[in-house]
């Protein structure tokens, strides 16, 4: 009874694996949570704050759907400043979390046939969404430090889309100028749409990030995507945005005024606190990231692990081949040693011998956690 478009997808990988997790730590087991995505700090105060003052004023009603004026006009600033993007403002969409825009996005530019290439690995949702138009997902390998590798055969008469995502989930790569150009000069030479999210790009380290739109000729074929929920710890309050040609743009729109209408409208208000406030919890975040993943990396490359450090995000994408693999593997951790991970088959059909370990944890939980992988492995 169900429609054939849902039937081409699974559940997130992520989130079935928090299900299983919540199950066992309701038997009473200290689980530790390393597979989500999800900061462990608190909204900045003066973002809440923000938000207490948006409800007394009684922002509660309907917006615009493509979001109220100040927050489109904060975040083009902020494309301008951050990104040297020069968008107007029927180029911007807020929409429901950075995840709808991809969403919508990607169902704005795709047909049924159409094909849309992934770098193995990728972040679950994107082949989701490629499925969900009917389009066909075309998997890019990459190398060992999970950066392109021959982007251009993968490309045919049909393909349409190229989807990046620095810094990257999984993975924690972060594209150098050079890759990003290389991927431009393939959609021009083609004539191919490229979709930049760049949910992580306040979380890296030591690295530059670079917006492909910036780039010469890319200005009409990049849809970039970003959001609050990484750089300000605000996951659950779902406000996301995205930057692409007018006409992609009222595409996307369509889609929105359809069915969430618009982003929450006192959460709105939130984002233009977040973006026009002072950035230096962001800083402090970051640096905090840095060390936890200093911690995790060195205490598994200590129990015989080869593990990258990466430069960006909050993940370790660890192979575990000799311990039978990403599936297998995550499963021992989470039924013998109570840690919950993500494993690597989720992310594409390269990733099925690793595993993806989030560090959006306290340090006390990484020791913790390392111990445990220790003494299982022993």
């Amino acid at each position: 009874m169900t429609s054939a478009r849902l039937n081409r997808i699974q559940v997130s990988a992520t989130l079935a694996i928090a299900k299983l997790a919540a199950e066992i730590a309701r038997e009473g087991k200290d689980v530790i949570t390393l597979n989500l995505g999800e900061p462990d700090f608190r909204t900045p105060r003066h973002i809440c704050k923000s938000t207490i003052q948006s409800l007394r004023r009684g922002d509660t009603h309907y917006t615009p759907s493509a979001g109220i004026p100040e927050l489109v006009e904060a975040i083009a600033k902020k494309f301008h400043a951050d990104n040297r993007l020069d968008v107007s403002s029927d180029q911007i969409l807020v929409t429901a979390g950075a995840k709808q825009a991809v969403f919508m996005a990607i169902q704005a530019v795709l047909d049924e046939g159409d094909d849309a290439i992934l770098l193995d690995p990728s972040w679950v949702t994107y082949d989701a969404c490629i499925r969900y138009a009917g389009a066909r997902t075309a998997w890019a390998p990459t190398d060992h430090d999970f950066m392109p590798l021959d982007l251009g055969e993968q490309i045919t008469d049909k393909t349409k889309l190229i989807i990046i995502n620095s810094p990257n989930n999984p993975t924690g790569a972060v594209f150098d100028r050079k890759y990003l150009e290389e991927i431009a000069d393939l959609a021009i030479e083609n004539d191919i749409m490229v979709l930049s999210d760049e949910i992580y790009e306040k979380i890296i380290y030591g690295k530059t990030h670079f917006s492909i739109g910036s780039f010469d000729g890319m200005h009409d074929r990049v849809i970039t995507i970003n959001g609050f929920s990484k750089s300000y710890a605000m996951t659950g309050w779902r406000l996301g945005y995205m930057a692409a040609p007018a006409d992609v743009t009222r595409a996307a729109l369509k889609l929105q005024s359809h069915s969430v209408s618009h982003a929450t409208s006192f959460v709105q208000h939130a984002g233009i606190t977040a973006l026009c406030s002072d950035q230096s919890l962001v800083d402090t975040m970051t640096s905090e990231f840095r060390a936890r993943r200093d911690i995790l990396v060195g205490g598994l490359n200590s129990l015989g692990f080869d593990c990258k450090k990466p430069d960006g995000a909050f993940y370790v994408f660890l192979n575990v081949s000799e311990y039978g693999g990403g599936d297998a593997f995550a499963e021992r951790l989470l039924r013998e040693a109570y840690i919950a991970v993500t494993p690597g088959s989720a992310f594409g059909p390269g990733g099925a011998d690793y595993i993806r370990i989030s560090y959006a944890a306290s340090r006390e939980r990484i020791y913790d956690a390392l111990k445990r992988i220790g003494d299982t492995i022993a």
